[in-house]
């Protein structure tokens, strides 16, 4: 790969760093301080970058010169943000996670796909009580935010603006084509952490607990209909005007992990998570494509519940739906 060439990588690599409301042409100029012109001429080849321009733009995009030139040192570059104590608070992530929603938004080809360990993390944002009851599990027992510690929860303590936050990330979830796939599995995880949290008293009354496992009988009939209809509707919608398309599968023999990827016009990020709900993403062509393949093969593997396979959808949604009943009636309310 000669200079030339190399240069022409990184224009395409700020190219797909931006939304496609965005102009490469102008956002370079901007940060270079130079005109439009001297960007035009540079990204057809005429004038070489500088050494500094490079330096300006490879960080400023968070490009990888090792793979910009080509350099195989058999690791992947990943950027993100830290849900901690010290450095980074809820409605900071929440925030960070609309921005993320909102730019894959921006483009007209906009595909979601999402390998659920858990129930999907934007269905908890459906409904506050839900909302509430993983926003005190993740903050006190998985993140440690001392503030929550060994404290007694009530879901009527949960911000509003918290959930105006996630509700806004809903909107935008739903905007998007998604693909779920699912096990049975997936749906174990809260179970487990309500339980936990009802066998250590951590629930303020058992009342809380029932209100958590009746809003989620509600997300798994909304989302059966959605997945009946193939096709994402607000709640609140009588009419069920249609949003994003829904297609959900399930898979009977893989252990899934909550990775997601976004397909956006003709580029693909990967979205990996790692210590509870934290997420790094990394634009590696390499490594996006590895990941599209598995899923794509995944998905030859899994049996489609949206819009076909009835049967198959009525007695998946059936399993779940017993499973909270069985809880429902184990609490002393």
């Amino acid at each position: 790969m000669n200079v030339n060439e190399i240069q022409q990588q990184l224009f395409q690599g700020i190219k797909r760093k931006l939304s496609s409301e965005e102009s490469v042409v102008d956002e370079v100029a901007k940060l270079l301080d130079m005109s439009t012109d001297s960007v035009y001429r540079r990204m057809r080849g005429e004038i070489s970058i500088t050494f500094d321009e490079l330096y300006k733009l490879a960080t400023h995009y968070h490009i990888s010169l090792d793979q910009l030139m080509g350099i195989q040192q058999g690791g992947f570059l990943f950027q993100g943000n830290i849900l901690n104590p010290q450095t980074h608070r809820y409605d900071a992530y929440l925030k960070g996670m609309m921005n993320t929603l909102a730019y894959f938004n921006s483009f007209q080809k906009k595909e979601f796909y999402y390998l659920g360990k858990d129930l999907p993390v934007f269905h908890y944002f459906q409904f506050k009580e839900l909302a509430a009851f993983k926003y005190f599990f993740w903050m006190g027992t998985l993140i440690f935010f001392p503030e929550f510690r060994n404290k007694k929860i009530s879901l009527d303590d949960y911000p509003e603006e918290l959930f105006e936050l996630g509700q806004k990330n809903l909107a935008f979830y739903n905007q998007l084509d998604s693909y779920e796939i699912w096990n049975m599995e997936s749906l174990n995880s809260t179970l487990r952490q309500i339980e936990y949290y009802i066998d250590t008293g951590m629930f303020k009354s058992d009342h809380d607990a029932l209100r958590v496992y009746e809003v989620m009988e509600k997300i798994f009939n909304h989302l059966e209909e959605q997945a009946k209809l193939g096709y994402k509707f607000n709640y609140e919608d009588t009419t069920k005007s249609p949003l994003g398309k829904y297609n959900c599968y399930f898979n009977e023999i893989v252990l899934l992990d909550n990775s997601m990827m976004a397909v956006l016009d003709d580029y693909k990020m990967s979205l990996i998570p790692y210590t509870a709900i934290n997420y790094m993403m990394t634009r590696d062509i390499s490594f996006s494509d590895n990941l599209y393949n598995y899923i794509q093969n995944l998905m030859r593997r899994s049996t489609r519940i949206s819009e076909v396979s009835e049967k198959e959808r009525a007695r998946f949604f059936k399993k779940i739906n017993d499973r909270i009943e069985s809880r429902k009636k184990s609490l002393h309310v």
